[in-house]
């Protein structure tokens, strides 16, 4: 089941990614949340928060032109009855059909007992990509 769920999350967050819903994204996230990258970390506790952090992301995003966001890796592990550790390995694609960004992420999601919902995440380069337990197809 907790499975099912996972997947779920992750596919709502990819498709919100692919078509710039960022009510949809800010849907998979707790609040509040961190976002960790090499450049910076920031703290959501707020939709006007989440509203002004992906609406950069997006802005990167169009400028790209990108055309998909694809999962090449996924995978996730129990860490607590409440608690999962989920890394995934994303791709984003142009509009030419080339990868511009490629990283691996980590992500805290808490089950809220209602649904499943991101309250870290951490992006890395690719060789820092984790294979948990329990793997994830799309």
């Amino acid at each position: 089941m907790s499975k099912i769920k996972i997947q779920q999350l992750f596919k709502a967050y990819q498709h919100s990614f692919i078509n710039y819903d960022m009510d949809g994204v800010s849907s998979c996230y707790h609040l509040p949340c961190t976002l960790n990258t090499p450049d910076k970390i920031v703290l959501l506790t707020s939709r006007a928060d989440c509203q002004r952090e992906f609406g950069e992301i997006f802005t990167q995003l169009k400028e790209a032109n990108t055309s998909d966001v694809i999962a090449k890796k996924a995978s996730f592990v129990q860490m607590s009855e409440q608690l999962y550790l989920v890394c995934i390995d994303w791709d984003f694609i142009d509009g030419s059909g080339q990868v511009f960004a490629d990283f691996s992420a980590i992500y805290h999601v808490l089950d809220t007992g209602e649904a499943l919902k991101i309250v870290n995440v951490v992006s890395h380069e690719l060789e820092s990509s984790l294979t948990l337990s329990e793997s994830i197809s799309w």
